[in-house]
């Protein structure tokens, strides 16, 4: 069942108004805010910090496949220097967002509608996990490998995450580790298994036809 216009509201107003914790992964700058190349500082105006590729989130058909909505320094140049950026997540049922990293900062996840299953693995191999709720927040440390699941059968989840850089990055271990080239060989002996299974592997990241 969708989100009506008035429930969706509310939540935004949560999110915006979550104090972020994050360490961040940004230099500090030494002015108010950065100003892109070739712009007139004394032209800006509201809409300069305004971002408005949310809106069309608020009254949206529940998604038939996973969907992130960012708002980093590459969408919103406001955000250059200001160690903050979110990202609203949309999950059919059953759909997985694969294990990845973010190399530049911690990620707080803001489960607003549904249900998620969500993980992450420490430096000692330890994974860490939790059935989330919609109302939870849960943390995935800085630059730990981690993912989420929707493991309802029939409903969607959406989830707002808050991140303590303006571009934290994304690296993604399937697509890194299989669809980058590194040797068949490499992999069999990394992998302990042989090169048909590996070459079967890479062939659900070839580009389609």
């Amino acid at each position: 069942m969708a989100l009506t216009v008035k429930q969706r509201f509310f939540l935004a107003i949560l999110v915006l108004a979550f104090p972020l914790s994050a360490i961040s992964g940004d230099p500090d700058i030494i002015s108010d805010f950065v100003v892109p190349m070739g712009v007139n500082n004394t032209l800006l105006d509201g809409n300069f910090f305004t971002f408005t590729g949310m809106r069309p989130l608020i009254n949206s058909d529940p998604p038939t496949n996973f969907t992130v909505t960012k708002a980093t320094m590459a969408e919103f140049p406001a955000l250059n220097g200001q160690s903050v950026s979110y990202a609203v997540l949309q999950k059919p049922a059953g759909s997985v967002n694969p294990p990845h990293t973010h190399p530049r900062a911690t990620e707080l996840l803001f489960l607003t509608y549904g249900v998620l299953e969500v993980g992450f693995v420490d430096t000692t191999n330890k994974l860490f996990t939790q059935r989330l709720q919609a109302g939870d927040i849960f943390a995935f440390p800085k630059g730990l490998v981690h993912y989420q699941f929707n493991c309802a059968e029939n409903d969607f989840a959406v989830a707002v995450s808050a991140f303590g850089s303006a571009a934290a990055g994304t690296v993604s271990v399937p697509s890194t580790v299989l669809a980058t080239g590194i040797d068949d060989e490499i992999l069999t002996q990394s992998f302990k298994t042989d090169v048909y299974t590996i070459q079967k592997l890479k062939a659900g990241f070839a580009p389609k036809a």
